[in-house]
Parts: structure tokens; sequence; C-alpha cells
């Protein structure tokens, strides 16, 4: 029988997020912003900061509980941005959303991109190098935003060439613990720390099956832990779809991660997100708690 959803999320019942405190009473939906030419999934449809500023409205409309934005594409094989270009793309859309009553996550590992996104209103950093560059865990405790520390084995470039693990969960554990921990030392409170398997991030398909059917492990640590899977190359594999038909396989994805743990989703598609995460909280508590009737 699966765990009741309260015993699956962290002991830590809130999220220090800037100025917001995100209870984690039930699963958070985080919205993906790219404002890139390059990402896998949606590259060059919101690199215009109309459009990126219409889509952020559009996630919070549907439901997203966190915005994610960022200007650098980081799929296998992406190429490195220089500070001056994901700066330009990302501080004015940051700019337009940060009022839109979520908080706003900026999806970069450099510090000084860190620094002003904070100063600019970001509540959070989501950093796939888990906050290893120079200056990055100083970059981090400087602020109040919270911190999503990933696991990425090598980089964009050859991350996916040849992923090799002795043990995949124990690993990855390890290495967020003592990313956690180093984080705690710079002086960021554990409140506002979550952890990230980093799915696909230098992962076989293999090793990614075997993260999410293990994801509790990573839970039982005591930090959230973010699942990102929407739209992965795993689905293409799985289910023999290409990118932009991966939606009902990245909706179960992230049902299979919150049934094992995890605290946050990273999704494209919020609104289908959402009503099959009602649906699961319906059906585990006998009762319906939000959304209309049909």
């Amino acid at each position: 029988m699966t765990a009741p959803l309260a015993s699956r999320l962290s002991p830590h019942r809130a999220l220090r997020a800037g100025r917001f405190i995100l209870s984690l009473s039930r699963p958070l939906i985080m919205g993906v912003v790219n404002i890139t030419p390059d990402s896998f999934s949606d590259g060059g449809k919101f690199l215009d900061r109309r459009a990126a500023t219409e889509h952020a409205r559009r996630l919070v409309e549907e439901g997203a509980d966190i915005l994610d934005i960022g200007g650098e594409s980081s799929r296998p094989g992406a190429q490195p941005v220089a500070l001056e270009a994901e700066r330009s793309r990302v501080l004015p859309v940051l700019e337009n959303i940060v009022g839109l009553g979520v908080p706003v996550s900026v999806d970069t590992c450099k510090p000084e991109l860190m620094r002003e996104a904070v100063s600019a209103g970001a509540s959070m950093i989501n950093d796939i190098l888990g906050l290893r560059a120079a200056g990055a865990l100083q970059a981090a405790a400087a602020g109040d935003a919270a911190v999503c520390i990933m696991h990425m084995q090598g980089e964009p470039r050859t991350m996916q060439v040849l992923p090799t693990y002795g043990d995949v969960v124990l690993e990855i554990r390890e290495f967020l613990l003592e990313r956690a921990h180093a984080a705690q030392a710079a002086g960021i409170a554990p409140q506002r720390i979550v952890i990230d398997p980093g799915f696909g991030f230098g992962k076989s398909t293999e090793h990614n099956l075997m993260l999410i059917r293990n994801l509790d492990a990573l839970a039982a640590q005591g930090y959230p832990v973010l699942a990102g899977l929407s739209r992965k190359s795993l689905f293409g594999k799985i289910v023999g779809r290409a990118v932009a038909e991966r939606m009902p396989a990245s909706v179960a994805a992230a049902i299979l991660a919150v049934q094992r743990g995890a605290a946050i989703v990273r999704v494209h598609d919020v609104g289908a997100t959402r009503d099959a995460l009602l649906v699961m909280r319906a059906v585990e508590s006998g009762s319906v708690e939000t959304g209309e009737e049909l």
C-alpha cells in the first residue's frame, strides 16, 4: 500500500524562499520558463521578453506554485553561455514576473547572476552544478533565497557520453548530502535547501529508472526533493514519442515521483500535472479539497 502523502513529504514542513514561506504539506509545482534558443523542449519559443512573460503568467494561472526561469540551456551537448548573454535574457523577464504572486527561481550556475537575480527579486537559486562554482556558496548565502542543489555527473557537453556509477542511488545521495552540508556551513539555513538528483544529467536510462524507484531514499535525508522529469529523453525511449508528445508520460512520472517522496515537481505542463495531483490527493484523502466539479 502506498504511504499517505503527508508521511512522504520532507520533515521540514515549509521551505523558506526569500519573502515566501512555502508549505510542504502538499507537492508543489514548479513551472518551466526557458529563455533560450536551444533548450531541448521549447528552445526559442520564449526567447522574446514579452513571450516569456506571457508564458509565465499562463503557468501561474494553470496552477504553478513556483516559476523557474533560465537563460542557459543545460540539455546534453549544450554549449556554455557568456554571463552578459545570460544576464540579458534573464533579468528583464525576472523584472516582469516577480510581481505575479509566486516565488521566481533562477536557473543559473554563475555566482554573479545569482547575486543580481536575488537583488532583483528572485526567491530561489536553481543550480545544476550544486553550488560548486567558485563563489557560488557565498553568493547564495549572501541573500535569503532558497537554493536547489542538483547532481550532475560531468558537464552538459559530455555528460551523456558514458555515465558510470557503482551504486547510483548511494553516490548521488552522498553527493547531495555533502553539498547540503557545505551550504549550511556557508550560512544557508537548512529550511532554504532543496535537493535534486538531476534526472538525465549524466545518467543512463537504467540510472534514471533506479533513481525514480528509490527517490524515497533521498527524501528520507530530511531535505525537500525536487524531481525534474518533464519531457526527458527517458520517456522518448519508453513510449517512443517526440518531445512535444511526452506530456502524458511526464505527468505519470510526476505522480510516481510524488508517491516516492518528491516535494516539488519541475514541469512544462503545469495544468495537466495539477489536475493529476488533485486526483491523487482526492483518492488518498477520500475528499475533494480544491478544484471545481465538472
